[in-house]
């Protein structure tokens, strides 16, 4: 069955997902914003619309940013294109984790270490809120799309909703109202 996509090699999604984890910095939103240049951009192996449904399975269990990666790796080559990307993905993570936590349990009481920790929040801040806006331009065109941003940032910033609750309801909403409109054409 081809499916009309590109033929990557196993090794390239594992280097490429390599690369990923080791210059990804920021975590979730910042690492998927390097996975949409990478992957959708740079490579274009997927659309941003494959790339967004990814992301959106992605975020209904567990770390998203390994998820979207294992989509982009089954949507290449299949089961081991998926887990060629995740060991890529996972591997710089846990080796650099592991020299970290080794340093920090024998160095954790030094003044310099607890000031460099505390520098890097104001840098994750930034990472998100980048790869927030960057979507926002591409995906949210009307105003039906901005009510839903408000909507959703509203219920899970101020009223404490559960992300999967909103995604379920974000889908309902928008197929409710493609039957509407398909109804009263």
């Amino acid at each position: 069955m081809d499916t009309g996509r590109k033929r990557v090699s196993l090794g390239e999604i594992f280097t490429t997902f390599f690369y990923i984890g080791a210059t990804g910095f920021g975590g979730g939103m910042a690492i998927v914003s390097l996975m949409e240049r990478v992957c959708v951009h740079r490579k274009r192996w997927l659309g941003l619309d494959e790339f967004m449904h990814g992301l959106a399975f992605g975020q209904i269990l567990g770390p998203f940013s390994l998820n979207t990666s294992v989509f982009i790796g089954y949507y290449l080559r299949g089961s081991l294109g998926g887990i060629a990307a995740a060991v890529g993905f996972i591997a710089p993570s846990f080796f650099l984790i592991s020299l970290l936590s080794w340093l920090y349990f024998k160095f954790h009481e030094l003044p310099q270490l607890q000031a460099a920790l505390k520098g890097t929040n104001p840098v994750v801040i930034a990472l998100i809120v980048v790869a927030a806006v960057g979507m926002t331009r591409s995906k949210v065109k009307g105003i039906n799309d901005w009510l839903m941003v408000a909507i959703s940032f509203a219920a899970v910033a101020f009223f404490n909703v559960n992300a999967l609750v909103v995604l379920v309801l974000a889908g309902i909403w928008a197929l409710g109202r493609e039957y509407y409109r398909k109804e009263h054409q």
